[in-house]
């Protein structure tokens, strides 16, 4: 059985803080923690290393949007804000320091459940899609290398380009090692005698 989602609520008022946790056991089974102290909210939140960070506030500023949503660690975590009130450009604000949902006009126990479900759904969107875009930033890093290299074969030993590519596949998988690291190693070396 999969253990249950942990949860911690980012909440000063102990009434609200409750009735949040309340909504949340009715709703499913979560591991649920509560933060009254927002002060040093990184550390905290560090050492307890949960699923989702759900912040409710009254009504925040720009910069106490910013600190709350980094905080959080919103690269690690979905977070999920319900505020209040919220001045122009606050929710833009809060989307773009990586909160996955952003709601206004308060807490009601009824909605919490589908927004902690967009939430995550949400950050696992994106989460995919930043592992994605570093993939491809490898693979384009790594073409580079490998035509550096190639180049740099052709030069030396006045070959084609296959037979530059040749040469680096077979050290590669004498040494077993990726193509790409083989070029690595040769450019790298290469900038060293020269």
């Amino acid at each position: 059985m999969p253990r249950p989602l942990s949860i911690i609520i980012v909440e000063p008022d102990r009434d609200r803080a409750l009735l949040i946790v309340d909504s949340l056991r009715a709703a499913g089974d979560f591991e649920i923690q509560v933060i009254a102290e927002p002060t040093s909210l990184a550390r905290q939140i560090q050492a307890r290393q949960p699923d989702v960070v759900l912040i409710d506030i009254e009504n925040p500023s720009r910069d106490m949007l910013e600190e709350l949503a980094l905080a959080s660690g919103p690269q690690d975590r979905a977070v999920a804000m319900f505020v209040d009130r919220s001045a122009e450009g606050l929710s833009a604000a809060a989307i773009e320091a990586g909160v996955s949902a952003y709601v206004v006009d308060g807490l009601q126990p009824g909605r919490i459940k589908p927004v902690l479900d967009a939430a995550i759904t949400r950050f696992r969107m994106f989460q995919r899609m930043r592992t994605e875009l570093a993939e491809m930033k490898r693979a384009l890093e790594d073409r580079k290398v490998i035509d550096r290299a190639k180049g740099m074969l052709m030069k030396a030993r006045g070959v084609s380009e296959d037979e530059a590519y040749a040469l680096l596949r077979k050290a590669a998988m004498d040494q077993g090692k990726r193509v790409a690291d083989v070029a690595q190693a040769l450019v790298t070396a290469a900038g060293l005698l020269g």
